[in-house]
């Protein structure tokens, strides 16, 4: 079977017939995107589906811009569009590789509207590194499953403009090439005369991946391989859908949602087994922070433990807090002090609380902090709204409030505020989003 006929079987089963109109493709240039451009752009002219490019520009390496146009050129060869997408408001602070791979995200994001899938050239050998770095760190079946073939693209945090809750929509990324090893796919582009760009970071020992790819190749007088790992993550993804069904079927009898907070019965999830427990707890911290990933499972264990014997503990942007009311998931104040947007349209803030309708011009949108708790106690109307109980205070602090020149003038879960409030999870609903596809 040829590589192109592989490809074509590969996008019928990820599409499953429902062949679009327009999709997008990520091309950073490399041998596994290239191919990836040069197998979509015949598939997708013999289905009639239009193809759009874009390569994003990290701004990190002087040789990035000269790679992007080398791409706009391999692109239009084929017939295709091209944008590059600059990202060039990184300020210096956190981890870079995972800076970077949120900011190509998010320029992906808001390149991708219009069409439903966007393309990425993960293969077989990235599933496989995925699959050893996520051993090395002790993690637990959903780490060693490794990527999955389909994922949804998350929004950004912050102002969307002339957008209403209809029009808010994901894109899916689509991983194709998962089943191919990197070499079939350059011995492809040998073949066919087309070249690609080589990243000097790919031998750069100071990231994890690249000490993962040698350790790999180091690994083989073991037996340790890519098809063996990459088998390892086809049967735990299998276990992993197991586990989601049981945690599911289990969550809907014992969970609760209060204002954006998940709250467990304390006794039901304290009478699972270890294994369906964290993944309901994981998953709660996953929504409640919009998070793409899972805590580590050390950590995870860890904090449960701790939360479940009495301690307020912080996760993943999160607190878990044990009461007389169960196990309360909820957002952490740190985790939000710092995001802040003029209301003047609709607003997406916190990546999943949708604000809109403000009639107060100039003012604000940011968390209501003990400050603002304070001013609320001054508000009319300091009541819930009918059916929905009162959130605890420390769950308060990082709720979304509007502040007019400092002074808080509305606190929206409550009655009498001057807008609308819609909760709006970038995952969709907590049990159902309990399954990864």
């Amino acid at each position: 079977m040829t590589l192109e006929t592989r490809f074509a079987d590969r996008m019928d089963q990820l599409l499953q017939g429902a062949v679009p109109a327009r999709m997008g493709v990520a091309v950073s240039g490399g041998s596994d995107s290239t191919a990836l451009m040069c197998l979509a752009a015949g598939w997708a002219a013999k289905q009639g589906v239009e193809l759009r490019v874009a390569t994003v520009d990290h701004g990190l390496r002087t040789e990035a811009a000269e790679e992007a146009r080398r791409v706009r050129q391999q692109a239009e060869l084929l017939g295709l569009s091209h944008e590059t997408l600059c990202w060039d408001d990184w300020d210096g602070q956190g981890n870079l590789q995972d800076v970077a791979r949120r900011a190509r995200r998010r320029l992906l994001w808001s390149w991708s509207r219009g069409f439903e899938h966007v393309l990425i050239g993960h293969t077989m050998d990235d599933q496989a590194e995925t699959v050893l770095r996520n051993l090395a760190r002790g993690s637990g079946v959903a780490g060693l499953s490794g990527m999955s073939d389909r994922a949804r693209l998350p929004p950004p945090t912050g102002p969307m403009p002339g957008r209403n809750e209809d029009q808010i929509h994901d894109p899916q990324l689509l991983r194709p090439l998962l089943a191919f090893r990197r070499e079939d796919l350059r011995d492809w582009l040998r073949a066919g005369g087309i070249g690609w760009i080589e990243d000097p970071s790919n031998e750069d020992s100071r990231y994890d991946r690249v000490r993962t790819r040698k350790a790999l190749a180091e690994g083989k007088a073991l037996g340790l391989t890519v098809e063996g790992l990459a088998e390892t993550a086809r049967r735990q993804g299998r276990a992993r859908q197991a586990l989601e069904l049981r945690a599911q079927d289990a969550a809907r009898r014992m969970t609760s949602i209060e204002h954006g907070d998940v709250v467990l019965d304390r006794e039901a999830l304290a009478a699972l087994d270890a294994e369906t427990r964290l993944h309901v707890v994981a998953h709660a911290l996953r929504w409640v922070s919009s998070s793409d990933y899972r805590p580590r499972m050390i950590s995870l264990e860890t904090a449960l433990s701790e939360s479940l014997g009495g301690r307020a503990v912080t996760l993943h942007g999160c607190v878990l807090r044990a009461g007389r009311g169960g196990l309360r998931v909820y957002r952490e104040l740190k985790a939000v002090s710092g995001l802040a947007a003029v209301a003047d349209g609709p607003i997406l803030w916190d990546r999943r609380w949708k604000v809109e309708g403000v009639d107060v011009p100039g003012c604000e949108i940011r968390a209501a902090g003990e400050a603002g708790l304070l001013q609320a106690k001054a508000l009319p109307e300091w009541c819930p709204e009918r059916g929905a109980p009162k959130p605890p205070h420390a769950s308060l602090l990082a709720a979304p409030a509007l502040f007019l020149q400092g002074q808080l003038i509305a606190l929206p879960p409550f009655a009498g505020a001057p807008c609308r409030l819609k909760l709006c999870p970038p995952m969709g609903g907590f049990i159902e989003s309990m399954l990864s596809r």
